[in-house]
Parts: structure tokens; sequence; C-alpha cells
């Protein structure tokens, strides 16, 4: 399988950063796809002096692994890391040579004190932009611990173990052969589910803050920093870092960029905020929030933080539908990115529910890859954008159904169809679909403010231009909010706006 001129190029600078010689191991027998492997491989040997290649007998082929002269990290990649995955090599190779992953003292820390035997395997597709999050989380793993080791396997590659596991979702990863995870996780989550979330009593010496952030994503982000430029007091509480917007895969409509991916958006959000005096504590969440003098925020794990001003920016997550089925086959027939699992439904029959920008962008990419797609909307019309709509019907193998109700959800171990009923003759029916993807929306992200904070009839929190609360000294940004549009710029902006409303409530108060 040849490289390509423009990834040759990219490929040989960071070969040119290599420290030690690395030996990639090649287990190959005499398939097609054992061929491209082994010719991709030795392109790669072909290109640096560190880099050798040997036969190996690894325990799946084609794959190779990527491991010193001298030590072996358990680093394998089952199929080609192209596509989103190519960075996840260029990493592995940068850091199996020794140079030293990007994360922070603290991580580092964590796992090397793991003790455990673990053996990870992650099915992946390509196209996916979550997994690569998983696959490099996890070869730094088994970088720094000599207990861990990782497997990526391509599932386009290795279809029938894809088949055989009922693999319906990517990226699903695996422990010594028990389900371990399934969807984007970052390097923090893997940690807690290995050793557990931290302990109240790591907070007990938190100094009161001036601003505290509730949230991690594009809003959270934007007040950390601007609270953090005023000099004063700032943390984030969060349970991950990114939010909905790692979900996201191209971005068009941030203004002064022209294209760019959620992650990789992320990645850079966090490392500014990272310039800045902020408390991040990741992997924790807030439970409940309390105005007495100042403001009590209680996380899950037991521990109260007291702060002057909170910001709570706790974003939206993808709406569920609510009928019978939607929970029990969450993963096995159900998703909710075309991008990650679309490749996983290639020649079956599928069903979108939704009607919206997002869920006729989600029917005309798995028309590329499935048998047939269905859209089931719930109003007469659809409303997605007129463009979207005529590349939508000129789609031969698209069938569009409007006025329609999504009842159920059916299967045994997976999903095997859905039932609706059309709104206008009240007739029930039934369509054989191996997979339903679910786009309608965003819920936000608020049940556990209670009472305490006034929302709207969605959940939403109602703010005022200052970003305040109806509680002194509570303020909200983003898609939580009741914001009239729910996109990055904005959410960006209103978390400027909160963070300022805070340190203007705080000057006078």
């Amino acid at each position: 399988m040849a490289l390509d001129r423009e990834i040759k190029e990219q490929l040989a600078g960071y070969l040119d950063l290599l420290e030690q010689n690395i030996v990639l191991k090649v287990s190959v027998a005499t398939d097609e796809n054992s061929q491209k492997l082994l010719e991709f491989v030795s392109e790669i040997v072909d290109m640096s002096p560190k880099i050798r290649m040997e036969n190996a007998s690894l325990s799946r082929t084609p794959s190779f692994s990527v491991a010193r002269e001298d030590e072996d990290y358990g680093i394998v990649f089952a199929g080609i890391p192209l596509g989103h995955e190519f960075t996840s090599l260029i990493l592995a190779l940068l850091q199996v040579s020794g140079r030293p992953p990007k994360i922070d003292d603290k991580i580092k820390a964590q796992i090397q004190k793991i003790n455990t035997p673990h053996q990870f395997e992650t099915y992946v597709s390509l196209t996916c932009h979550n997994c690569p999050d998983i696959v490099q989380a996890l070869n730094i793993m088994s970088v720094l611990n000599p207990n861990i080791s990782h497997t990526m396997i391509e599932g386009g590659m290795f279809k029938d173990e894809v088949e055989a596991k009922n693999i319906m979702a990517v990226p699903t990863i695996f422990d010594k052969g028990e389900a371990f995870g399934s969807g984007r996780m970052s390097i923090d989550q893997i940690i807690t589910k290995i050793v557990g979330a931290a302990d109240a009593s790591e907070f007990e010496d938190k100094e009161i803050f001036d601003v505290l952030v509730i949230g991690g994503g594009p809003a959270g982000a934007s007040a950390a920093i601007y609270a953090a430029r005023k000099g004063i007091r700032t943390g984030i509480v969060a349970d991950t870092f990114g939010g909905q917007v790692l979900e996201t895969m191209s971005i068009e409509n941030l203004i002064g960029t022209k294209y760019t991916e959620g992650p990789k958006l992320m990645a850079q959000v966090e490392e500014h905020v990272n310039e800045y005096d902020v408390d991040v504590m990741k992997q924790v969440r807030a439970k409940s929030i309390q105005k007495k003098d100042n403001v009590e925020v209680t996380l899950e794990n037991g521990a109260v933080l007291t702060t002057k001003t909170a910001i709570i920016s706790t974003g939206a997550r993808w709406r569920n539908i609510g009928v019978p089925g939607e929970q029990e086959f969450k993963n096995k027939g159900i998703a909710y990115c075309p991008h990650c699992d679309g490749p996983l439904y290639e020649g079956k029959n599928v069903v979108v529910v939704g009607g919206g920008n997002s869920g006729i962008e989600a029917a005309i990419d798995l028309a590329g890859v499935a048998k047939h797609v269905t859209v089931l909307e719930f109003a007469p019309d659809l409303k997605a954008d007129d463009v979207l709509q005529k590349r939508l019907y000129s789609l031969p193998n698209v069938t569009v159904l409007k006025n329609v109700q999504t009842k159920e959800i059916t299967g045994q171990e997976k999903v095997d169809g859905v039932t609706y009923v059309d709104r206008e003759t009240n007739e029930e029916k039934h369509i054989d679909v191996e997979g339903v993807f679910i786009l309608i929306g965003l819920a936000p992200n608020t049940e556990w403010l209670e009472n305490t904070v006034d929302r709207n009839p969605m959940g939403e929190i109602i703010v005022d231009k200052h970003g305040a609360t109806n509680v002194p000294g509570v303020f909200a940004a983003g898609d939580c909010t009741d914001s009239a549009y729910k996109q990055i710029i904005i959410s960006m902006g209103s978390g400027a706006t909160a963070a300022l409303g805070a340190f203007d409530y705080m000057i006078r108060n």
C-alpha cells in the first residue's frame, strides 16, 4: 500500500525526531491485507535509518508492534493506521523512541502506580474521530507502565471479530478479553476506571475560589481564561475536558479558522487554559450548588468547594427519544455518530431518527456505506437546510418518512427493527433494520441543579445579558442556558460574558 506524497512528507518530518532506534515487528501471511500492511511498514522503514523491521508471530495477522531494540512496549497495530489513526502511529513511534508524552506529571504518576496487569484491545474505524483519543491514551499508558499493553484493531480489516463480538459502535475497548468501555474516553477517565475516583480528602485543602467554573467545554474554558486573566483565583470542575465539541467531526464556522475538528480544537483550548493559573479538577462532577455567605459546590465524591462566584457551563448531551429499546440497545445497534460508527453498518439497512441538519447530514453520510437509509421525522416537514435536503433526495438508497412517531426499537441481543406510527392515519408499521442513529438535538445537563436556579421548561438555565442567574453570585454560560442558538462560537462568547459578569459582581459586592 503506497503512501501518497503528502503523508510521506509529513511522516518524514516526524521521523527525524526519533531519539532511539525502534523495531517494527510484523506478523503477516500471503493474503491481500497482509501484503498491504507489509508494504505500508516497509515504506516507513525505508524512510529512516533508526527503524528496522523483523518478522514476528503476533496474536493477529496482519499486524505489527512498535518496540525499541532493547524493550517491547506492548503496542500493536492490527490493521493499517491511516485516516484518523495516522497520528496515533506517529505518536507511538516517537514515544517508544524515547520522546516523553505530553501529559502532566500527576497523570504520569497515576499511570506508573498501576500495579495490576492490563491487556487492552480497542476496536476502531479509521473514520472515527473519537477513536484516536483512546488509542493514544492506552499507547501512552503502555509506554509508561510495563504492566499495560495495548492493541488497536481496525474493524474493517477484522470484520469476523467485530461480528463475533457484536461490536456495533467504536471505539470499543476490551481488557483481558472482558468489555471495558465503549465510546469516547479521556486518559483521565481510563485511569479513574482502573484505580477509582478521586477521594474527597484530595479537596480538603482547597482555598476559597473567586470564580469556580463547573464544566470543561468551550463555554467553561472561555470563562476560566477570562477570569484567570483578571488575576483572580480560578478553578474548573469537569467530568472531562472538551464537552460535546469532542463529538464534532468538522468545524467550518469558527471565525478565523477555515477548518478544524472538535478533538483538535478542544486540545488547543485546554492547552490555552493551562497557560494560566487555573486549578483544573477533572474526573469530578458537581452534585449540588447552594448559596450561603459564599457559594458552595458539593461534588459527587462528597467534597465541598467554596467560591465567591460560580459559573455553570455543563453543556448538553444528545437527546433521547424515550422509547422502549433505546436504553437496552445502546452500542448494540443504536448509535449517535455516523462518522465513528457508520463503517460498521456497511451493506446494512439503517434508520436515522431526526430531520434537522444533524440528522440529514448523518443520513447522507450513511448512504455512502449502508445498503439503505430510512429517515424518520416527527414533523410534517424536514427542518434541515434546503441544500442538505436536495442532496438527500438525490440519493437512490434513501427513504424519507415524515409525520411519523418512533414507537419502539426492537431486537434480541442487538437491534433488529424499528416500529413507528403514521401520525396522520394512526397506522403502526415496522421496518427491519440493523442500526438506528438518533439525532434529534441536545438536552441540557442541568438535572443536578434541581430547584436551585431558575430553568425554563426545557431545563435550560435562564440568564440575563451578563450571564447571571436568579441566584446572586451564580452565573451560567453555553448550551446549558436559554441562549437562542447553540454554537461553539456563541458558547465561547457567553463564557467570556459570564466571567466578566462574575468579576463585576465581586467588585460591587
